[in-house]
């Protein structure tokens, strides 16, 4: 499994148009699934995610998490996050979970979240053309792949 997590002053989602969802401070995350990802995947991942110090403290040092500023999470589903670009011009999705592995991933992981969480867990909608809109903030970008954990 593989997410960007961007650290952000606002954002939102639009499907067709119109606002799906939106927060305020906190994290964008994008979510990427691979054919081979699991629960464990997801466990290691969110608590990475709630314990992530990425927010600054009163000395403008990243000392906070998402929690101890009580921001808003937002996660996006993003199945180009595991496009391959060696061969052409054209990137390939091969390694993208097909629907019915990735989708169920998917729930879990903002399940897992919202249980690791006292905040509401906001999202786009998985397969859906989303337009997402952002203000990241620092800027502050990371990437983080569950099968590098060593």
């Amino acid at each position: 499994m593989r997410i960007v997590i961007q650290r952000v002053q606002n954002a939102s989602v639009s499907i067709e148009n119109k606002l799906f969802s939106s927060i305020e401070k906190g994290l964008l995350i994008l979510v990427g699934i691979e054919e081979t990802d699991n629960v464990e995947d997801i466990d290691w991942l969110c608590k990475k995610i709630i314990d992530l110090r990425i927010f600054a403290d009163n000395e403008g040092k990243m000392n906070l998490s998402v929690k101890d500023v009580d921001g808003e999470i937002l996660v996006i589903s993003q199945f180009t996050l595991y496009a391959s670009t060696k061969k052409g011009n054209r990137p390939s999705y091969i390694k993208s979970a097909k629907p019915e592995i990735a989708i169920p991933l998917y729930e879990n992981f903002i399940s897992t979240l919202s249980n690791l969480y006292q905040n509401p867990i906001k999202t786009g909608v998985f397969g859906a053309d989303m337009q997402v809109s952002l203000v990241n903030d620092g800027p502050v970008t990371i990437c983080i792949d569950s099968k590098n954990k060593e």
